[in-house]
């Protein structure tokens, strides 16, 4: 290890040793309070019905009604510019 820390802490010898075994027990329980705080502010979000998550950018209603219309997957995708697989996801969903 280094000889010293910025803030001036030795971490030679058996003492230096326990200060870092200290220090690291420290950082794990104040990160495990993080994501517990986190966690808690997630649940209590989604309560109040907020989305996560990234918004839909692919028009539905199209790819139901294109396919109404007697469309294929294939003719769909090329047509809207999105994937095939989408258009299939999308498709098995309604």
């Amino acid at each position: 290890m280094n000889g010293y820390l910025e803030d001036g802490i030795s971490t030679e010898g058996t003492m230096g040793k326990m200060v870092v075994t200290i220090l690291s027990a420290v950082a794990e329980a104040e990160r495990a309070r993080i994501l517990e705080r986190t966690n808690e502010g997630r649940l209590e979000a989604k309560a109040r019905g907020v989305k996560f998550g990234r918004k839909r950018s692919v028009n539905r209603k199209a790819i139901i009604t294109l396919h109404n219309q007697g469309l294929g997957a294939t003719e769909i995708a090329r047509k809207l510019k999105i994937a095939r697989s989408s258009v299939y996801r999308i498709l098995n969903e309604s």
